[in-house]
């Protein structure tokens, strides 16, 4: 599934332009939806309800911990 292009913003709402940042930022979007993709075929084939497992992803998202807060 190939999204829309994503306009990457900085916290004061510029834009990152740099073509490697964003070359990084695709890849690592790119390697975290295939990685979620398979984890979602695996809980579907081993008969888990997919409500559940969607929901589940989104905890684990929301939880992410911010390693650079307060810098």
């Amino acid at each position: 599934m190939n999204a829309p292009e994503i306009i990457w913003k900085r916290p004061d709402g510029s834009v990152v332009a740099c073509t490697e940042k964003i070359k990084v930022l695709r890849e690592n979007l790119e390697e975290l939806r295939q990685m979620a993709q398979d984890a979602f075929e695996d809980a579907l084939l081993m008969e888990c309800e997919e409500h559940q497992i969607r929901a589940v992803f989104q905890e684990v998202i929301a939880g992410l911990e911010n390693p650079y807060a307060g810098r």
